[in-house]
């Protein structure tokens, strides 16, 4: 058997030759780290083979034969689990503190955010997250479609997608907005007004490719700029139906309490931010079987451009506010998803959410469930999210053991997406 060690990945097969390669259903690879997170627990020195694009095997080492023929991997001293999924992305985005939204939504180009996106991709596979939820092209169109079918193409590197294209917006509501009335500029949503302009809307952007679908049920549109609802719930109830009629599942911006209490009611898949959450509406959330989305790591980021020195300055508003909704959503049993908004903050650093999480009492364990199993099962990722015979090869090996220490989940060493071997150094 031919042995490999992971210290010496750099070395092994750049990105370009790897999808220069064939896979075959004859090529086996045995991965041998420390322990192994199957996705929902720790186990101490379980083995992985890998037959092609699926796991043939897990388990302790003597259950498992290898052919003589596979690849051994030594993975010494960390750990191997499932291919993290970013519930809360925006590849055609980039940090706000280096252009702000308006401005990157108006001045540049189509082009130049394409190209950002494929940037993005190849760093959010390379930090381990072979999945994303992508929440939005903001003003990019359908380009998200694209990029998922260059990617499963393998024409450049990424994650697996799952695209909301536009998203849905109120008319009025969204911006980017101008100070000249009459002036016609691009938004970073689809406007739909009344039952029968959000059914069509959502039966559009289906049919434009959208995996998921993306609506704002409240936004900055009230007066001096405050939150208020959007949709009415009548108009919510129809688009979630028309929706869930195809088997894809909605995803909901809210904000506000009210927005909140009418996205429930209309009976949404998830609520992404959340800041308007109580306990009687997490309450309802449980009940209904709707998760959170909390995105801290938005949150903290955007502080932090407007000046806040985490550890220094006192928490601001909001982020005092994060901690209370994902406390009370935590106390409700609400199923919450491992999703930052990356894009706000730079892309490849998606982990920083889950390190916030544990900050704001999950316990790791958890935190990694909430990034592998749970968000596969939301978003009907069937045979992702979990280290089980049958299941897609999609692995990666970090550095020690993160139900110690979720800081490890940074130090990725290894990256497999459906078979194929990725290397992050």
């Amino acid at each position: 058997m031919k042995t490999v060690r992971v210290t010496f990945f750099a070395i092994l097969l750049s990105c370009s030759h790897l999808f220069a390669q064939q896979k075959t259903d004859d090529n086996y690879t045995l991965l041998k780290p420390d322990r192994v997170f199957d996705g929902q627990q720790m186990h101490t020195g379980w083995w992985v083979l890998v037959r092609g694009n699926y796991i043939e095997a897990a388990g302790e080492p003597a259950s498992i034969t290898a052919p003589s023929s596979a690849k051994i991997i030594e993975l010494r001293g960390m750990t191997l689990m499932p291919g993290m999924i970013e519930g809360h992305s925006h590849l055609f985005l980039h940090p706000y503190n280096e252009t702000s939204w308006n401005d990157q939504v108006l001045t540049e180009s189509r082009a130049e955010r394409t190209a950002r996106a494929v940037v993005h991709a190849r760093a959010t596979l390379m930090a381990g997250f072979t999945t994303t939820r992508d929440l939005g092209t903001e003003g990019a169109g359908y380009d998200d479609v694209g990029l998922k079918t260059a990617i499963e193409k393998g024409i450049i590197p990424g994650p697996r997608m799952l695209c909301a294209t536009r998203a849905i917006v109120a008319t009025g509501s969204y911006g980017p907005k101008s100070e000249v009335a009459e002036a016609s500029i691009i938004k970073g949503g689809e406007e739909a007004d009344g039952v029968d302009g959000i059914t069509h809307v959502v039966r559009s952007q289906i049919g434009h490719g959208a995996d998921v679908v993306k609506i704002y049920v409240d936004y900055r549109w009230g007066l001096d700029d405050a939150a208020e609802p959007t949709f009415t719930e009548q108009e919510l109830k129809v688009a979630v139906d028309v929706a869930k009629s195809s088997g894809r599942i909605v995803a909901v911006h809210s904000g506000t309490t009210e927005g909140m209490r009418r996205a429930i009611e209309a009976g949404v898949t998830t609520i992404e931010h959340g800041d308007g959450g109580t306990p009687e509406l997490f309450k309802l959330m449980k009940e209904k079987g709707i998760a959170l989305c909390p995105t801290i790591a938005a949150t903290e980021a955007i502080s932090g451009y407007h000046g806040w020195k985490k550890g220094i300055d006192p928490d601001p508003a909001g982020v005092k506010r994060k901690h209370y909704i994902f406390t009370e959503a935590m106390k409700a049993g609400v199923t919450i998803l491992m999703g930052g908004d990356v894009g706000v903050f730079p892309h490849g650093d998606n982990a920083r959410e889950m390190v916030l999480m544990n900050e704001y009492g999950m316990p790791a364990i958890d935190v990694l469930r909430s990034a592998t199993s749970v968000n596969a099962e939301v978003f009907g990722l069937k045979h992702l999210g979990n280290v089980k015979v049958g299941y897609l090869a999609d692995l990666v090996a970090i550095e020690g053991n993160p139900a110690d220490d979720i800081k490890a989940v940074k130090q990725v060493k290894l990256v497999m997406k459906d078979g194929v071997i990725y290397t992050s150094q």
